[in-house]
C-alpha cells in the first residue's frame, strides 16, 4: 500500500532532545510553583488541578500539594497529561516572551516542507501536549510552521507505547494505518505502531542503534519511501 501520511514523533526524531531536556523542561519547573500560584483561578489551570487531584485521588489537595506533586512529576520525567498541559500553558509564555525558539533538526525541516508540498499529510505523535507541540512549531527555528501539519496528537490517544494509541491516531486521521509511516527514536513506540499496522522507521541521531524490526537512519535525509 502507497504511503499517504506521515506520523512523527519529536523528542529524538525532529527535535534534539537536549533542547527538551536542558530548556524547556528547567524552564518549566523554574516557573512551575509561581505560575500556579499567580493562575490558581485560571479556568484551564483549574481544570489540570482537577485532573492532578483526581491522578493523586485526593480531591481536596491544596495548592502546595499540587506544587509538590506537579515538581516531582517532572523531576521523575513522567509522562502524565495534566502535567504536560501545564507545562505547555508556562511554554507558552516562554515562546511568546523569546525566551527561547524552538529546536528543529535542518534535515527534519527541509523533509517535512518538501513532503508537504509533495501532497503527503503530516502529522505529529508525542507525549507533550498538542498545545506544546504547536508552540514548537510556531516558534521554531524556521518561523511558524504550523501550516505543513494536518493533525497533532498526544497521550489523550494513549500511551506511545501501546498498540491502541496508534489503531485510534489512524482512525482520527481516517486513514489506513497501512499508509501511514511513522517515524520515531524509540523502538518500543515503532514496535507498537507497526503492529497496528504502520510503516516504521528508527532514528538514530546521536547513539547507534540496533534495531532488526525497523529500518534504521540517521536523518531524514536516508528516509526512502
Amino acid at each position: 500500500m502507497t504511503i499517504t501520511s506521515i506520523l512523527t514523533d519529536l523528542e529524538g526524531t525532529t527535535t534534539d532532545i537536549r533542547f527538551v531536556h536542558n530548556v524547556l523542561f528547567p524552564y518549566a519547573r523554574e516557573h512551575l510553583a509561581s505560575y500556579v500560584a499567580s493562575q490558581w483561578n485560571n479556568p484551564e489551570v483549574a481544570s489540570i488541578v482537577k485532573q492532578v487531584r483526581d491522578e493523586i485521588d485526593d480531591p481536596q489537595a491544596d495548592q502546595a500539594a499540587i506544587i509538590t506533586v506537579l515538581t516531582r512529576w517532572i523531576d521523575q520525567d513522567k509522562k502524565i497529561t495534566p502535567l504536560k498541559a501545564l507545562q505547555g500553558l508556562m511554554w507558552a509564555d516562554g515562546y511568546a516572551n523569546g525566551d527561547f525558539t524552538g529546536h528543529l533538526y535542518k534535515d527534519a525541516y527541509e523533509h517535512l516542507s518538501a513532503w508537504k508540498k509533495a501532497g503527503l499529510s503530516l502529522n505529529v505523535f508525542s507525549s507533550g501536549s498538542v498545545s506544546a507541540q504547536k508552540l514548537l512549531f510556531k516558534y521554531s527555528d524556521y518561523g511558524d510552521l504550523t501550516g505543513l501539519f494536518d493533525g497533532f496528537y498526544d497521550t489523550n490517544y494513549g500511551h506511545k507505547r501501546e498498540q491502541s494509541a496508534y489503531e485510534s491516531i489512524a482512525k482520527a486521521m481516517g486513514t489506513p494505518a497501512g499508509s501511514i509511516l511513522f517515524l520515531s527514536d524509540i523502538q518500543e513506540e515503532l514496535d507498537a505502531a507497526k503492529a497496528a499496522g504502520m510503516h516504521t522507521c528508527l532514528l538514530e541521531r546521536d547513539d547507534k542503534i540496533d534495531s532488526p524490526r525497523h529500518k534504521v537512519v540517521q536523518s531524514f535525509d536516508q528516509i526512502n519511501f
